[in-house]
């Protein structure tokens, strides 16, 4: 079967990683203990494919791929004594002591490199526990010190482990106007800088965006994290519900990638979910596909602050699960496109790929997962950009990463790259079907330069 192993690093990682496994253990039918519990008629499909993300251990527990690793022990105690907690394997948790302050040099360079033996360690182990290893999808996030810095440390030592096997990430970006850490731009630049070398697929998500969708559409007056997360296991869960449940039209991650990726460094996704309904109000929404389609294309539904209005699609892909018409779907996916041509690149022909699995998230009767490569997602990266820049002209900061042994040109170095990915974005999103002459010669230039 093709597993994927889960790993998550940071605060925000195990944070995120933690509500997932909730979806996915309540998906197949798994208690906090890691037994089955769900009925005879149901355990043919909630069991079918259950060893993508889990290993049956001896006495018939179901225990999850995961790797939960952090420099500091406070998030993952809260995890071993939370709910889910005795459903993961001990020796998954890999931690350290000293934190990673909110420094990426720390968590790539110093502390974190001295804890990533232990964590490649699990890894391996866990890889080949796996019968056919699909890929590893990491959580983290791009503003701290471990998620971002040990994070893409440990993407960088897994690909050139296995260097064929597809490497997803979710990356939580800095928000534009909620900032938790000063440093956030440095710590996501250089992050970003390893991404577009080292990653098959990133998902986008940062937390304004998410905390709009819990005003906005879930109107939530006070959301926790726990909703935003919750927001972004849907989506995750989404994304691999072909893998895990029979469908008429299934995707992989392979076929994602295949399908999403024009160009090899253009691999930075929008993601949405629907139907987002406020908790009170589920109940009354009878879903239709129509309704379904106008909701996950809508830009209030991006988990990312990037408005694809602003830009044009390359490439989407939406993955729809129930029981509905594979005709309906393919019909909305084609009226989504004539009307709204204008937003994606006629370079492209059919650039939206669709795939339906029927079984539905749990309390659903439909739901629907949207991943699009949209050339507006340079807004995320030219802002950082922006304040990265504002902060690296005066040198502010620097001494903190200096002083773990970083060179000032390995900023200079990430800048550049970040730069040239939203000149890129920006190439594809002005080309035309006509001028094509003049950019096959450009971008091969690039390629090889690249």
């Amino acid at each position: 079967m093709r597993e994927i192993l889960h790993i998550q690093g940071g605060q925000c990682g195990n944070q995120i990683g933690s509500k997932f496994w909730e979806v996915i253990c309540d998906e197949h039918g798994v208690d906090t203990t890691g037994r089955y519990k769900g009925t005879a008629a149901e355990s043919d499909l909630q069991l079918e494919r259950i060893n993508v993300y889990f290993n049956e251990a001896s006495g018939g527990r179901y225990v999850p791929r995961a790797v939960l690793m952090d420099l500091e022990p406070g998030t993952m105690d809260s995890i071993r004594s939370g709910p889910y907690g005795q459903i993961f394997r001990p020796d998954n948790f890999v931690f350290g002591q000293s934190g990673a302050g909110n420094n990426w040099a720390k968590g790539h360079y110093t502390e974190g490199a001295e804890l990533i033996d232990a964590v490649l360690d699990v890894v391996r182990k866990e890889a080949e526990n796996c019968d056919c290893l699909q890929g590893f999808q990491v959580c983290h996030s791009l503003g701290g010190g471990t998620g971002s810095g040990m994070g893409t440390l440990l993407i960088s030592k897994i690909r050139e482990e296995y260097p064929d096997r597809m490497m997803l990430t979710f990356s939580v970006f800095p928000s534009p106007k909620v900032s938790d850490t000063v440093v956030e731009p440095y710590n996501a630049t250089l992050s970003v800088h390893q991404l577009v070398e080292n990653a098959d697929e990133c998902m986008v998500l940062d937390n304004e965006a998410l905390y709009d969708i819990c005003f906005r559409t879930l109107k939530l007056t006070t959301p926790s994290f726990g909703d935003l997360n919750h927001l972004i296991s849907a989506t995750m869960s989404g994304v691999t519900c072909c893998l895990r449940f029979p469908g008429q039209l299934n995707s992989d991650l392979r076929k994602l990638a295949v399908n999403l990726i024009p160009f090899p460094r253009l691999h930075f996704f929008m993601v949405g979910f629907a139907p987002l309904t406020s908790r009170g109000s589920q109940q009354y929404i009878s879903l239709t596909v129509p309704e379904l389609t106008q909701q996950m294309w809508d830009a209030k539904n991006m988990m990312c602050a990037a408005d694809p209005r602003h830009g044009r699609y390359l490439t989407a892909s939406a993955m729809f699960r129930g029981k509905m018409s594979t005709k309906e779907v393919d019909e909305q996916m084609i009226n989504v496109q004539n009307k709204n041509s204008s937003y994606f690149v006629e370079w492209i022909p059919n650039n939206v790929k669709s795939s339906v699995c029927d079984i539905p998230p749990t309390g659903l009767k439909m739901a629907s997962t949207f991943v699009g490569n949209s050339t507006s997602i340079q807004e995320m990266f030219r802002r950082v950009s922006e304040q990265f820049t504002a902060m690296f002209r005066r040198k502010a900061f620097l001494h903190w990463y200096t002083g773990e042994g970083m060179d000032e040109m390995e900023f200079t170095e990430a800048e550049s790259n970040m730069n040239d990915l939203v000149a890129e974005y920006q190439q594809y999103q002005d080309a035309t079907a006509d001028d094509e002459e003049e950019y096959d010669e450009e971008g091969a230039e690039e390629h090889y330069e690249s």
